[in-house]
């Protein structure tokens, strides 16, 4: 009839939107977990770069602390922020021309001698040193050496097989290495993951000890930016997801 409209009403498009999976919001708060976490992970990364030294081990003269072919992180610091009980790495020309991690057990000043019940003695002290395999004794060989200003007598955990001060006893410097000569402090044992190395609490009657370095807080943020990072990334697909899960369930109610 001609009073009769042609005209129709075009059907709801249902909720089938192009747009973005996800809230405004959402997506915005996914946007800032992604930046949020990259900052963390690459500025991590970063830090540790600037703070830390990689080291390949290639003897067992730090066994059982240290094995031989174990990666280290050594972080920087300067000879004087070196105390007794630290693991060290350093280059003296007369001990070789290649990099060698020991331990500190004297700084300048320090007597130290052994054996004494088969322990190691700095300035009358019997030094606990439980980072020895069990049953070894201090020291191979008798000796006493007051450490000179400036300088650091220094030992290998594996006290049968170690060329460390005490295989440089007749030098000039009574086996002692300058301060100068230190590079960087082991923190820890990277491959095989080990983690940080104990606290020397033996020498802790002597003076305090060196403060563990940054590397536990580092890693913190390098895994916190990298679960930023992939929780923002997943954001858009679940919600997606969800998205479609909704729309379809109504129509198969029809």
């Amino acid at each position: 009839m001609g009073g009769e409209s042609a005209t129709r009403t075009a059907p709801h498009s249902g909720g089938t939107s192009k747009g973005p999976a996800g809230g405004r919001i959402g997506q915005r708060l996914s946007g800032l977990a992604v930046a949020l976490g990259l900052v963390l992970f690459l500025g991590g990364f970063g830090w540790a770069a600037v703070i830390y030294l990689p080291y390949t081990v290639p003897t067992g003269s730090m066994t059982p602390t240290i094995d031989a072919g174990d990666r280290v992180l050594a972080q920087r610091v300067d000879g004087a922020e070196v105390r007794r009980g630290d693991v060290v790495v350093f280059k003296d020309a007369a001990w070789g021309d290649a990099p060698l991690i020991k331990r500190v057990v004297a700084v300048g000043g320090d007597k130290v001698a052994c054996c004494q019940d088969g322990k190691l003695t700095v300035n009358g002290k019997e030094i606990d040193e439980p980072y020895l395999s069990k049953g070894q004794r201090a020291s191979d060989i008798n000796f006493g050496v007051t450490v000179p200003e400036g300088r650091l007598f220094l030992l290998g955990d594996e006290r049968h097989g170690s060329l460390d001060s005490t295989a440089h006893l007749t030098d000039a410097a009574s086996g002692t290495v300058a301060r100068d000569d230190v590079s960087a402090r082991v923190d820890a044992v990277v491959w095989p993951m080990n983690g940080m190395l104990a606290r020397p609490t033996g020498f802790e009657a002597l003076g305090s000890l060196s403060a563990p370095g940054p590397l536990r807080t580092i890693g913190a943020l390098i895994v916190v930016g990298a679960v930023l990072v992939l929780a923002g990334a997943a954001y858009g697909p679940i919600a997606k997801r969800q998205g479609s899960r909704a729309r379809t369930e109504p129509a198969r109610a029809r």
